[in-house]
Order: structure tokens, then sequence, then C-alpha cells
């Protein structure tokens, strides 16, 4: 028995178990990840290192939080996955049993909200071999968040945001075969339309056409190395530098991390780049296309639309009726082209497009519970001109 209890649920709901078997390759990859969290605070702990533990503790948080939960959200949301939830239950608990020394009143707090038990510092230290241990899963899947990192960091570099389909990541890595598997991650994570994988070999860079551009930090660099950083500047500009591991030749003169960075530019002006920590690169397309640029504009509706429903105090699950008035015809043809994935998202029953004030939807508005509208300037999202969004619980009207 590994605690006081279950996961308990105030009202009615699903109660969590304890377990640690599931198959779904997300509940694996927790499972493999908590493990390596116990092993590894453990020893810090025991090694009195507890500014290492708390590392330990953030950065499994990042894991827990803005990649498990977040990536899970449908199948928590469709309420009949066990697993997600036993899976979670698990995970917390234990996390806050080996985050107890640390943050010993919190922690205690989270885990007799989690448990119903006396006290988390009445209960045993985790013992990470009741989890399963996949090295391989954990490593790939880190790499795919890592992937997935560096990508949306280049679409905050040129200003894409993260709504507007893109056409192709490249991923050019020793490791592609196993990364495929998760293709399907990645294109939803980075929101584009295909993920290409190419091996790293010699002639990556001149194969996809890039340069390395190197720049030295003379104000890291000069108290080091005194007069020679201008020789180093002349050096890096003329190209004469190597890269060795960490550090990198430049003149003749070595240069230390921190003195100097590395950039990799492309021949091509709509392609973004960026390295990968592990090795290899991330090549993102970034042209668009009135098409992408449509169902971008979509994709910002359905944000707003999802807004206006919980403005309007509506549950997740009911049915509405949505209009969308605008003062532009290019926003209301790029969003007709994709009426019915705007209504799938949104559980609109019916959806209606127009320029002018409709009487129906006025009356509407005033008699049906649940109504909301939201007013968009032009250019607050990727519309041209004004947008009016209706929304109201399509049970309460007739129209």
């Amino acid at each position: 028995e590994h605690v006081e209890g279950t996961g308990r649920v105030e009202g009615t709901g699903y109660e969590a178990q304890w377990r640690t078997e599931s198959t779904n390759v997300l509940d694996r990859y927790l499972n493999a990840k908590t493990r390596q969290l116990v092993l590894d605070v453990t020893d810090q702990l025991e090694a009195l290192d507890s500014p290492m533990a708390a590392a330990k503790l953030r950065d499994f948080g990042d894991v827990l939080t803005n990649w498990y939960v977040r990536r899970s959200r449908d199948r928590f949301w469709a309420g009949t996955d066990t697993e997600s939830f036993d899976t979670l239950y698990t995970v917390l608990e234990t996390l806050t049993r080996v985050a107890a020394p640390l943050i010993p009143l919190v922690g205690d707090e989270i885990w007799r909200g989690l448990t119903a038990g006396r006290s988390v510092h009445l209960t045993d230290w985790p013992d990470a071999t009741v989890f399963p241990a996949d090295d391989e899963l954990v490593t790939t899947m880190d790499r795919v968040r890592a992937i997935a990192s560096a990508g949306l960091s280049l679409r905050k570099s040129m200003s894409l945001r993260v709504r507007l389909p893109l056409a192709k990541l490249t991923v050019v890595s020793d490791d592609g075969a196993s990364l495929a598997q998760f293709a399907d991650i990645l294109l939803q994570e980075l929101n584009v339309k295909s993920v290409d994988f190419s091996p790293l070999e010699a002639d990556s860079f001149e194969r996809f056409g890039i340069t390395q551009k190197l720049t030295v930090n003379s104000r890291a660099a000069g108290p080091r190395i005194g007069k020679q950083v201008q020789t180093v500047i002349k050096a890096a500009r003329a190209g004469d530098w190597e890269a060795t591991g960490d550090t990198v030749v430049v003149g003749g003169v070595e240069l230390l991390p921190g003195e100097f960075e590395l950039a990799l530019q492309s021949a091509d002006d709509q392609n973004a780049i960026a390295f990968l920590a592990d090795g290899g690169f991330v090549i993102l397309d970034t042209e668009t296309t009135p098409e992408l640029e449509s169902e971008g504009l979509a994709r910002d509706m359905i944000r707003v639309v999802q807004d206006t429903r919980k403005a309007a105090g509506l549950n997740v699950s009911d049915r509405i009726a949505l209009s969308i008035r605008g003062e532009a015809s290019a926003d209301l043809e790029a969003l007709t082209m994709f009426q019915s994935t705007i209504q799938a998202d949104t559980l609109a029953t019916e959806l209606r497009f127009g320029h002018d004030a409709d009487p129906a939807v006025g009356a509407a508005l005033g008699s049906a519970a649940g109504s909301q509208r939201t007013t968009l300037i032009p250019g607050q999202y990727a519309n041209t001109g004004a947008l009016v969004i209706d929304v109201w619980k399509a049970a309460s009207v007739d129209v």
C-alpha cells in the first residue's frame, strides 16, 4: 500500500487510484520521469545538496504542467479516460512526498487534499522502483520537447503567432527514426503542416544551404584576452575561426563559452534555424500563403469564441449559436472557408456571417440566457477590419 486512501473527489466524479501500469505513451513517459525524479532527489538530499534537489523539482514541474497536463487536456475533458486521472493522481501524490522536505507546509496541505490522509510527513519516502523504467522513451520525448521549444522560439523571434499555421519543420538529427513516432506531437505543438526528419551528416549544413556566423562578445572576452580582442573580432569577420567542442579558436586565440555566440544562417530568407542542445538543428519554413493566413484567422476566432463562451458562463459541453459580423469582406471570406472547423471546435450548431446587424441575432441576445458579445478592433488578431462575435446558448433560442 503506497498511500492512505485514494484520490478524493468532492461530490460526484471519478475517484482516482494509485497505479503506474498505464500503456498510454504520455503516461509511460511521466511515470518514467517520476522514477528518475525520485532517484535524483534522493541522491541529492542524501548529499545535502538541497539547491540541486530544488532545481530537479522545478524542472519536473515544467514537464508535469507544461507538457503532460497540457497535452492530456482532451483526455481529461473527455472524463472517460481513467488512466490519465490515475497517472496524474499517482504522480502528484509521489511528487508531494518527494518535495515535502523542501516545502513542508505546502506539501502537506496538497498531499492531505489529494489523499485525505493525516500528514505527508507520516508516510514513507517514495520507492522509485514501483515506477517503470523507460530510459529510451524519456530520452526521445525530452528530445521532442527540446525540438518543440526550439521551434516555438523561432516563431517568437520571427513574430509568427502560434495559431498561424506554417508549412514545414525540418529536423536534422541523428535520431530521426525514434523521433518520427512523435511527429504528430510536433505537428500540433508547432502548428505546422508537415515535419521532415533528415539524418545529421558531415555535409548537412552544405545540403541545406546553411552557414555559421560567429559573433564575439567583446565585453566578456576583453577582460581575459586584453588587446587581442580587436584581432579576434577582425578574424571572426574574415571567417578565420574553427569550433572545437564548447570553445572556438579565432585567429589563433581560444574563446571560452560566453565569450562568443554561434548562429546559423540560411541562404533562403524564409527559413529560420536553431541549434539543438544535444546536436543537430531545426529549420522552420516561415513563408506563409493566403490559405495559411486564412486558417490562422479561423484559429484566432475559435480562441475568441471560446473566451466569449467562458465570459457568458456557459459550460464546456453547452451547444451554442454563433454570429460573426465583419466590416471587411476578406475576413468573412477567410472565416467562411473554415466554417465547419469553427463550428466543430466551438460546439456551434449554427454559424451566421454578415456585414450588417441581424435583427434575429439581436433578439436572441436579448432573450437567451448565456449570451455574450465580443468586439474586435482591426488588427487585434489577424483581422483586417472590425469583427463582432455574438454567442448564445443554442437550446435557449428559436430563431
